[in-house]
């Protein structure tokens, strides 16, 4: 039986009941998030346009039997990313056996727990006895997800996760009071002197900023140790994807020309282009997802909300978490490369943390979207807006739009905007939060 209010605190608990030790435990759900983002459900995803399959589509077809190929498709699958023809063939025999549904999250980890006993015995061992989460994770991927890239920056990474996990669930009364870690996914640390410490609140928020300029972590340190600068940040990340300390989370960095927002949010400067629309790599990219993970895991922030609407963001209304630098200044700050792209950072973490959806909350347009009169036209200002197959978030990417004036002959609703139009061109469906009628 599982118990727990979200699927991190289920597996933790259901794995510790199973006999691994702590450090075990955090060891392998390391190595399940980076595989799934602990969703049980989690179709590979560069096979979900290969197999036109959602997550929930792909489930649900296997287990009606519509969809015929699970053990044969090579697309992993679930909280282990199971690929294998011979592995998922158990799974799903396992799941039918039991009359689940193969994305049921207890039939998985029973499987796992059955797996792990039956076939890699000396993982097992390690999980009961690891004295260290390093030592867990390593067995972990090295003996048992056995993933293409087996880096020593993997492994780490993946270590790293694990280590966030323990943290929080491993030592006693971890999760239960205000206190403050940082993220382990930090490669290089230089504080700042431009910080208030302690902090005044408990962090509920996220908020990201743009450089302007492609830093290296090293240089994007640096800037902010020159106290005439009055400014700072709790975190840098660099071009090529790597991440700097800059001021604890437990102080209050200088960087949002908000007192009370710095107070409760822990800031990230990206590396940036320093010209329109202040484009990111997607080494930074990634890696600013990572981070923003990792800290909604370790500080409870279990679901991120964004809105299209400032009045939302600046005073936290329906649940608003994620704030940017132009709420509270004169200034472009993100850019609009990442201001356009906050819908689907937060569609992304909270897929990781097992959130229910993007947890966007509505602009100011009709409540039924399905009764806009069409056709009319928008225009797109935002860059590289994306082209889904579907209206919503939870359908696959086709493209990118450019800035421009389109025609829009159909409006649905779907998850992670207020509206979904649908392109004259065919070539998909836009989010009409990023867009202007005209």
């Amino acid at each position: 039986m599982l118990t727990g209010n979200t699927n991190e605190e289920r597996i933790w608990n259901y794995l510790t009941a199973a006999g691994f030790n702590a450090c075990g435990v955090a060891g392998l759900m390391g190595n399940l998030y980076a595989e799934s983002g602990l969703n049980p459900q989690n179709l590979q995803n560069t096979y979900e346009k290969k197999l036109g399959y959602t997550d929930a589509a792909y489930t649900a077809a296997v287990d009606s039997g519509a969809y015929t190929n699970f053990a044969g498709d090579k697309a992993g699958y679930g909280l282990a990313q199971w690929t294998y023809s011979t592995r998922k063939a158990a799974l799903l025999a396992y799941a039918r056996a039991a009359g689940k549904s193969v994305g049921d999250l207890e039939t998985q980890l029973a499987f796992l727990v059955k797996e792990l006993r039956e076939s890699f015995a000396a993982v097992y061992n390690t999980l009961k006895t690891a004295q260290t989460v390093r030592a867990a994770s390593d067995a972990v991927m090295l003996k048992f997800e056995r993933p293409a890239n087996q880096s020593a920056e993997a492994l780490a990474r993946r270590a790293a996760y694990g280590q966030g996990y323990f943290d929080k669930y491993g030592k006693k009364g971890a999760g239960n009071k205000v206190g403050y870690t940082n993220s382990a996914l930090v490669a290089y640390t230089k504080l700042s002197p431009n910080c208030n410490k302690p902090r005044k609140d408990k962090i509920d928020t996220i908020t990201i900023h743009c450089f302007v300029g492609q830093v290296t972590v090293e240089r994007g340190c640096e800037v902010f140790q020159n106290t005439a600068r009055q400014a700072s940040c709790n975190y840098v990340v660099a071009k090529d994807g790597k991440i700097g300390l800059c001021v604890e989370e437990a102080n209050r960095s200088w960087c949002s020309s908000s007192a009370a927002n710095d107070n409760r949010a822990v800031t990230i400067e990206v590396a940036s282009d320093t010209v329109h629309p202040y484009a990111v790599t997607d080494q930074a990219y990634a890696a600013l997802i990572d981070l923003v993970a990792d800290i909604c895991r370790r500080n409870g922030i279990g679901k991120l909300v964004w809105s299209t609407q400032k009045a939302d963001r600046v005073n936290h209304k329906n649940g608003c978490n994620l704030t940017v630098h132009r709420d509270y200044a004169n200034k472009a700050c993100p850019g609009e490369y990442l201001y356009s792209r906050m819908g689907d950072i937060a569609a992304q973490v909270n897929k990781r943390l097992g959130a229910a959806d993007a947890g966007q909350t509505p602009a100011t347009k009709p409540q039924t979207p399905e009764a806009w009169a069409v056709p009319f036209k928008v225009r797109v200002s935002a860059a590289d807006l994306n082209i889904r197959t579907g209206p919503g978030t939870n359908t696959a990417r086709k493209g990118y739009i450019k800035p421009g004036v389109y025609t829009i002959v159909e409006v649905r609703s779907g998850p992670g905007a207020s509206a979904w139009g649908k392109l004259k061109s065919g070539a998909g469906w836009i989010s009409l939060d990023f867009c202007k009628k005209i």
